[in-house]
């Protein structure tokens, strides 16, 4: 195979027209002409850290809508499956990756359980961690969310992390808000990369210590416009991802879209381009070629420099992008789970009145973060109700692996005027979560997923929607832009018939059962407060 165009030569700074010669998925030679091509050639975008599962996809399908956007490769943490079906799951998401051509990298998920405060359906411990770095697939050590045990230089800890640096793998980071002297120790543990900045200021200081920074912008948490800025000195050391993306957002791009933002910001070209196909390839040893004679026919073409539609995107040589529609095909995928709560009553999720003052979760658009507020309790004969005028809703995480009864706190920021979400993808363990109006649509959008299985699901009154995730609970096993086109209609009618003003409700709620970021969350066992990383009560007085 031979094409030609303007080669965007990363490393060299520089663009020239040349013909390019693959021949057995590899580059055997890349040769100068004269003039102008009409298309750019480029090496494919990566995404630096995504978990797949949050797509609501398994692997196969994310790839097939990834290449339309010119991702050759992504950089995957498989903790969401792991938290559900342990080295199960993630061999289960290496060999569904294996199906397609695409440059899967997985990693070792070094906190499943993410805390001892939440009730998970497994634990991966050091002699599984040993089994995963030993897979050619598994290229690094995910994210020690655990950042408390590093720093006290827990025993478990520190084996995940000294094995993994013995194999020569690096080892990725989780440390939101992390700064000074425990970021010193946290470095020193050899830990390399952050995704979790949220401000200008705390980029900066982890880069001048050496880490490097991870740009993210996912369908929740965006961080691009703290960060960018970053750019101008540290190109060399960023990378952009997305951590979690929905399929909607995924059909309709991934980190091109931050390319063209980086670049519509003013920033120099080969640098954004640095960030978004050089650095993922080079930190982590990715099997990704870079358009270097000998490398893997890993390349996109791409129509111009300023809004860079892909033309096509090559793996391995082969054609698995035109003009917008993949070539890669959707195939049968296998479903596992682990699945045993059962339905529940109205009155399971009632709240006996013990005070006249709780403590709510302040929900903040486009942030993993919650900040705390206090309010007086509305009651109702004895019970705590929310109250939809002061946007004090009921949030509620239901056991999905034993058949207990919910936990139950208040949250601010949703804004639903109308029913419920509910939604067995809840980071990380992957209970059930759900926020509503009142306890009657609260109980049916539970037991819509409970009855999926897992899923996400919207009650109001007696109407009543669920997108069925059979896979772990988590994900679809069937076609990615049907999945997505039905997650569009649930996001759609939570905004516009429910209320809720936030840009993705159900990214929003995932994450509110994530007690590794700070301040106030909700485990299946009762209201956390992630500052202190203990249990707090509802009811202050």
């Amino acid at each position: 195979m031979k094409i030609s165009g303007n080669l965007v030569d990363i490393s060299g700074r520089a663009i020239r027209h040349v013909e390019i010669e693959v021949q057995n998925g590899k580059i055997i030679r890349i040769e100068s002409l004269p003039g102008q091509g009409d298309h750019f050639v480029l090496p494919g975008f990566v995404d630096a850290h995504v978990h797949i599962e949050s797509s609501m996809l398994v692997p196969s399908e994310f790839a097939k809508l990834a290449v339309v956007h010119g991702t050759v490769g992504t950089v995957s943490d498989p903790h969401e499956i792991a938290n559900v079906n342990g080295l199960e799951g993630v061999k289960y998401m290496i060999e569904n990756g294996n199906t397609v051509p695409f440059k899967f990298s997985f990693g070792a998920p070094s906190c499943v359980p993410a805390t001892g405060f939440e009730s998970a359906g497994a634990i991966i411990g050091v002699d599984g961690i040993a089994d995963l770095l030993d897979m050619p697939e598994v290229r690094y050590l995910a994210e020690m969310m655990n950042y408390p045990g590093v720093l006290h230089a827990d025993k478990e800890v520190m084996q995940k992390i000294e094995m993994t640096k013995a194999k020569g793998k690096p080892i990725d980071g989780h440390a939101p808000g992390l700064r000074g002297a425990d970021l010193d120790t946290y470095i020193a543990a050899g830990i390399s990369t952050d995704h979790e900045c949220f401000t200008y200021e705390e980029g900066l200081e982890k880069l001048q210590k050496g880490m490097k920074v991870l740009i993210r912008e996912g369908s929740a948490a965006k961080n691009f416009a703290a960060l960018i800025p970053l750019m101008a000195t540290y190109a060399q050391d960023l990378m952009f991802c997305s951590d979690d993306k929905h399929p909607d957002d995924l059909m309709e791009g991934h980190i091109n879209q931050l390319v063209v933002r980086a670049l519509q910001e003013g920033y120099d070209l080969f640098d954004v381009l640095q960030a978004a196909c050089i650095n993922p390839v080079k930190h982590y040893n990715l099997p990704i070629g870079l358009l270097n004679i000998g490398d893997p026919a890993d390349f996109i073409m791409v129509e111009d420099l300023q809004d860079f539609s892909v033309l096509a995107t090559y793996i391995d040589g082969q054609l698995v992008a035109e003009n917008g529609n993949s070539h890669i095909q959707t195939k049968p995928a296998a479903i596992i789970n682990h699945f045993n709560a059962q339905p529940k009553a109205v009155s399971a999720f009632q709240v006996e009145a013990k005070g006249g003052t709780i403590q709510v979760i302040q929900a903040l658009d486009g942030e993993l973060i919650t900040q705390k507020q206090e309010a007086e309790a509305r009651v109702v004969a004895g019970f705590a109700e929310a109250d939809v005028n002061r946007d004090i809703l009921k949030l509620v995480v239901v056991n999905r692996y034993q058949d207990e009864p919910p936990a139950i706190a208040f949250i601010n920021g949703f804004g639903l005027k109308h029913g419920a979400l509910a939604s067995c993808v809840a980071h990380d363990s992957h209970n059930i979560v759900a926020v509503g109006t009142n306890d009657e649509d609260i109980r049916s959008a539970v037991n819509l997923v409970i009855a999926a299985k897992g899923g996400i699901s919207i009650a109001n009154e007696n109407e009543e929607k669920v997108l069925p995730l059979p896979v772990a609970g988590i994900m679809s096993n069937e076609a990615g832009i049907q999945v997505g086109k039905a997650y569009a209609k649930l996001d759609r009618y939570a905004k516009d018939v429910l209320g809720s003003n936030l840009r993705a409700p159900f990214m929003t709620l995932s994450f509110m059962a994530l007690l590794v970021i700070p301040s106030l969350k909700l485990s299946d066992k009762g209201l956390f407060d992630g500052e202190n990383f203990t249990f707090t009560p509802l009811f202050l007085e």
